[in-house]
């Protein structure tokens, strides 16, 4: 077994408790063992992409327990590929936290955000629906802790509010796994790929009791209709730097979308056919909708950008809902553009917020602080959420509407590009109010001394959505083979067989 696959879940478990333990006091070897986690993270995340990329998914068995009665981990290339994502990400939140001096606003900032490190990516690698539900906990526990980080009245509401839904959520979640586990007998996502398309037909009706079930816990993590009313408040009042990170925290629900949905219930499966499918695709269309009316009509940055999250989530999800390889693929290219672009855009609001006091976009206020750079990076990143070309936005929409030829076509395409249309009109009104009109004012600029490290956190940022736009044709080819991966689906189940010991 390649022990390096346990590797992304160990490395901030071992980190985060020592942070609390042994530095609580001392800030300067916080932020050094952080950050020297996340850059190993990173190393390790490329390794597993490489190794995913030649070798069909392996799995690790921890304690030598086989499926179904051990925990296992799986690495295939889209568990690869969700991995190294976050820890890129983590990378460049983690540095823009220690420029703009975030961590220093409350206890606990580093520990909680290795914590919550731990869960994402066991979250991706798990191959066990259970421990699916377990990492969602550790996630979901340090994602409280992150979002109320520095205090206030509003940040604690919108946290009471955050916890409020996901709790349901979990509760959801052990009642969907109960009914899984009453029909099948496992929890194992490979053992439940085979054992759902063997069920007789007579077990159809409670099979799809449990996939609606599903649908709707990972639809609450997603911030899908009608689900998405914790999204707005929560990253609008979230610290910029934890706002970021939770763009890959809601993709996860896309992810567990994708992974039990094309491993469990793919459409071919007797018992439930297309059914979720249907299901899925007219949820994502009006979420992606209401996401580009509430972009037109925020009063707020950080509510324009939690708005932008909800529409980039409704794209995504219209792509997967069409669950073929096609889809797929152009759910994945979106998938990694928009959690890039949603966090450059969060951080940007958190850049004015600094530097101005307000994110307000009605009241007219002075210049600020390297206002070019700023209003260049809003920019940048404006037109990657909202899908104008050159950037991968575009490209990744085209995409999404390419693979969605179909009885859907007319409503799909009518929907994307009318939303398209509003987003670049919002983001527009939001850019000339904060960076245009601010200059009909008779006060000079706030005199903010640069964050350098914060803007080369940002900038690291804009040029990953930039390389995506330029390696579009390889990374496109890369995904499709992800996607004919998920869609074969027996080297996922061939790899859960304990066949060796480790060495």
């Amino acid at each position: 077994m390649n022990h390096w696959i346990i590797a992304p879940v160990v490395l901030p478990a071992v980190i985060a408790p020592l942070i609390v333990l042994l530095m609580r006091h001392d800030l300067v070897l916080q932020r050094v063992f952080s950050l020297a986690a996340t850059v190993a993270l990173c190393g390790v995340a490329g390794v597993l992409l490489a190794t995913a990329a030649t070798n069909p998914p392996e799995a690790y068995f921890l304690g030598n327990w086989p499926a179904p009665f051990g925990i296992v981990l799986v690495l295939d290339r889209l568990a690869a590929m969700m991995v190294a994502l976050t820890a890129f990400l983590a990378l460049m939140v983690q540095l823009y936290a220690i420029g703009s001096g975030w961590d220093r606003r409350g206890q606990h900032f580093h520990a909680l955000f290795q914590f919550q490190l731990m869960g994402i990516c066991g979250a991706f690698l798990t191959g066990d629906a259970f421990n699916l539900f377990v990492f969602f906990e550790v996630l979901l526990i340090a994602s409280y802790g992150l979002m109320i980080h520095g205090g206030g009245r509003a940040r604690l509401r919108s946290g009471v509010q955050y916890v409020a839904y996901n709790l349901v959520g979990s509760t959801l979640f052990l009642f969907a796994l109960a009914t899984i586990y009453s029909v099948a007998g496992t929890l194992n996502m490979a053992d439940l790929a085979e054992r759902v398309a063997a069920l007789p037909e007579g077990e159809a009706a409670i099979l799809r009791v449990a996939g609606v079930l599903l649908l709707v816990v990972f639809a609450i993590k997603g911030a899908l209709v009608p689900f998405q009313f914790w999204l707005p408040g929560t990253y609008a009042s979230a610290p910029g730097p934890v706002a970021a990170l939770f763009a890959v925290m809601t993709k996860v629900g896309a992810y567990a979308v994708i992974r039990v949905f094309s491993l469990i219930f793919p459409p071919e499966t007797p018992a439930t056919g297309a059914f979720f499918s249907e299901l899925l695709l007219p949820a994502a269309l009006v979420t992606l909708a209401l996401g580009a009316v509430g972009v037109l009509g925020a009063a707020s940055l950080g509510r324009l950008v939690a708005f932008g999250a909800i529409a980039s989530m409704g794209t995504l999800f219209t792509a997967i809902s069409g669950f073929s390889p096609e889809t797929t693929a152009a759910a994945l290219f979106y998938l990694l553009h928009s959690t890039l672009a949603t966090a450059v855009l969060f951080l940007v609001a958190d850049l004015v917020l600094a530097r101005r006091g307000s994110e307000d976009l009605i009241q007219r206020r002075p210049p600020i602080a390297q206002e070019g750079l700023i209003a260049s990076l809003f920019f940048l990143g404006a037109i990657a959420l909202a899908g104008m070309p050159p950037l991968s936005g575009f490209l990744g929409k085209l995409q999404i509407l390419d693979a969605l030829r179909g009885p859907n076509m007319v409503a799909v395409w009518a929907t994307v590009l009318v939303t398209s249309l509003l987003m670049i009109v919002g983001f527009a009104r939001a850019g000339s109010l904060l960076f245009w009109k601010s200059h009909e004012t008779l006060m000079e600029a706030d005199p903010h001394e640069p964050d350098v490290l914060s803007f080369a956190a940002v900038g690291g940022l804009v040029a990953a959505l930039v390389a995506l736009t330029l390696a579009a044709g390889p990374v496109s080819s890369a995904l499709g083979s992800v996607a004919t991966e998920l869609a074969e689906r027996t080297p996922y189940i061939a790899a859960n067989r304990l066949t060796e010991q480790p060495q």
